[in-house]
């Protein structure tokens, strides 16, 4: 899995991949919307720290809570030419993590603190990855969420480090999916 200095990297050279090529006045809606909704939530989840400081999450060889979080991998045909190939593949992943992240955020892990109310980071948060989420499930055509499981009653304890962790796998995962967006907008739009 990409380092967090990799992944903030990656987005600090989104914008220069959209400007490198052109996208077309006459572009397909879809890539270069996803493009936009990708990057806004790429900036929410970078932004949606929580009011405690810096802290070192221990790193896990392993076990079960990090098997379950999806990932965006080559087999999945997100690089360039999958993409070209055909873009359905991927975009099926990254629907499937969006709502893996949606289910996520609305779970006990992330109710009932006063800096997750309404309106605050972690709904805007949740509110993106339902835009982006819609986009790519059109009404009337669904897509299998087999890989979503519903999320695991947690105890108050173990909360802050549930969140403090799936923030961080949120963010790498749409890092890599705003890539994915972002190339499709500058390279597979007519």
């Amino acid at each position: 899995m990409l380092g967090n200095r990799a992944v903030l990297l990656l987005l600090l050279l989104l914008p220069w991949t959209a400007q490198g090529r052109a996208v077309s006045e006459d572009s397909s809606p879809a890539w270069a919307r996803g493009q936009q909704l990708s990057q806004q939530l790429c900036m929410l989840a970078w932004s949606a720290h929580l009011p405690m400081g810096h802290v070192d999450l221990p790193r896990e060889g392993g076990d079960e809570t990090t098997d379950d979080v999806p990932r965006i991998q080559c087999e999945d045909g997100c690089d360039p030419q999958g993409l070209r190939d055909n873009s359905q593949s991927c975009l099926q992943r990254i629907h499937r993590g969006l709502v893996f992240y949606e289910k996520l955020l609305g779970s006990d892990i992330f109710t009932g603190e006063p800096s997750l109310l309404p309106d605050g980071p972690v709904d805007q948060l949740h509110a993106s990855i339902l835009g982006l989420r819609e986009l790519l499930q059109p009404e009337g055509h669904h897509w299998e969420t087999e890989q979503t499981p519903s999320p695991i009653p947690s105890q108050p304890w173990q909360r802050l480090l549930l969140r403090l962790k799936i923030l961080r796998s949120l963010q790498a995962f749409v890092a890599v999916a705003a890539r994915v967006f972002a190339h499709g907008a500058a390279t597979l739009s007519p």
